[in-house]
């Protein structure tokens, strides 16, 4: 965890951080000193909050309180990293912490500052952290554009996975919106950050979910909002657009965009200038926006759920990702992966993968996809050994809940009342069980949540 020195020549212009902990009036001053250096700042009194914020958006940098009110750092910082969120970490200690808090974070892109924290030490630290990545990652990116190294994650050596690799390697380099398309867990943010790495763009990879965002606070957040411009905009911000300028903009589940922000998205992309909420003047903006969905857009044109000028601008190039299940010859190699890495990560020792297992995991259909294998490796390495029996009884519970019925709503009822009617008869159908309910309605679970919330549903956290 040696930092390098002399860096201040790097810019944090366009980098984006997050403050996690501290009493309110430390999170304000350190928002305020920031603001004036890097794009994008935000703060979170605890751990459950920052985590719905990094849902909402990437952020390159956590600016982190050892002493948290709902869990303990390291254990959240763990957390982030067993989900290989990648993130440069700096740990505020309390004078004596620093050489323990150091030992428990080597290893990692990060570095521990005691308190009281002073800013110009801070924005050295951050500076220092993103050169250091810098270095780190500049011979594998070059590798990386011969062809030689392969994204994180993007395992399997079937045909399809073959194709989806010399895809991304081609259109990499090119500045054009890439649209990303495939059902839910098969992988759509990986390949949105590999075709980041292999731009050779020097600004921020910047993600955002367009579906875990409420309708009426996604355009700020996207253009930024002047001071003023609505009730709660006590102070200007700008939005998500500045904050990756001169890298890439990743719009995940962009079909969840409201028809009317539509419009202006496409002008943004037309025109490489937007308009902050309540501003007079433009501001110019140069961003490379890749978009996914797992819903088929063409379709929501059809339905006027999605504007058919934007769809064409966003589907320069294309990439379509597989499901699992369509290529049953990459899960041994995804799961002896996700067992060797997950088993690191986790300190226990790796489960055997013999023929019977391997056949059993073969056969099942994976409709949660490369993350709901995943997530089984890791049940079962938590569990110590593999839990074949919860994919039989989740396999014998997609047989029993058979194809939707169609269902008779009176014609008086508006389209919400629709909608919320049938979410809350999926829910019950699938047992409260989230993650299989919005595979059924064909959505997220953020965005499942979302409406939950909205609605005031309930369902299991599962």
């Amino acid at each position: 965890m040696k930092l390098a020195t002399n860096n201040g020549n790097v810019d944090l212009r366009g980098a984006s951080v997050l403050v996690v902990g501290g009493g309110p009036d430390f999170r304000s001053q350190l928002r305020q000193s920031l603001r004036r250096h890097v794009a994008l700042v935000d703060s979170a009194e605890g751990a459950l909050k920052a985590s719905q914020l990094m849902a909402r958006c990437h952020f390159g940098f956590l600016v982190v309180n050892s002493e948290l009110p709902d869990a303990a750092a390291l254990d959240w910082l763990g957390e982030l990293e067993r989900e290989e969120v990648p993130v440069r970490i700096v740990l505020l200690a309390e004078p004596g912490q620093a050489e323990a808090l150091e030992t428990a974070l080597a290893g990692r892109n990060a570095a521990v500052l005691s308190r009281p924290l002073q800013t110009d030490a801070l924005l050295a630290t951050l500076r220092d952290l993103a050169a250091g990545e810098r270095e780190q990652s500049a011979a594998p990116r070059l590798r990386a554009r011969n062809g030689v190294a392969r994204g994180r994650d993007l395992i399997g050596d079937s045909p399809q996975m073959r194709e989806v690799r010399a895809l991304i390697e081609r259109i990499a380099p090119l500045p054009g919106t890439v649209l990303i398309e495939g059902e839910t867990g098969t992988g759509k943010e990986l390949v949105a950050r590999w075709l980041h790495a292999l731009s050779m763009r020097r600004g921020q990879f910047v993600a955002v979910n367009c579906g875990a965002i409420a309708p009426e606070l996604l355009e700020s957040e996207l253009f930024g909002h002047t001071k003023g411009a609505f009730t709660s905009a006590h102070q200007g911000r700008e939005g998500l657009f500045v904050a990756a300028r001169g890298g890439t903009l990743y719009l995940d589940e962009v079909s969840e965009m409201p028809f009317s922000l539509q419009v202006k998205l496409l002008r943004v992309l037309e025109e490489g200038t937007l308009r902050p909420v309540g501003a007079d003047q433009e501001v110019p903006v140069e961003v490379r926006v890749v978009a996914s969905t797992q819903h088929e857009l063409p379709l929501l044109v059809k339905e006027r759920r999605f504007r058919e000028d934007l769809y064409f601008r966003l589907n320069v190039a294309q990439v379509n990702l597989p499901p699992l299940r369509d290529r049953p010859d990459d899960i041994e190699s995804l799961a002896r992966h996700f067992m060797d890495t997950l088993s690191g990560s986790l300190g226990v020792a790796a489960l055997p993968l013999d023929g019977p297992g391997m056949a059993r995991l073969r056969e099942y259909r994976w409709p949660g996809n490369v993350r709901e294998l995943k997530n089984f490796i890791e049940r079962s390495l938590m569990l110590g050994g593999l839990v074949l029996d919860q994919l039989a009884a989740a396999a014998e519970a997609e047989a029993e809940a058979g194809p939707a019925e169609v269902a008779e709503y009176p014609l008086d009822w508006t389209l919400e009342e629709v909608k919320q009617h049938h979410m809350a008869r999926v829910l019950r159908a699938m047992g409260g069980n989230k993650s299989a309910a919005a595979r059924r309605l064909g959505v997220s679970r953020k965005t499942l949540e979302r409406r939950m919330q909205f609605d005031g549903l309930e369902g299991e956290r599962s």
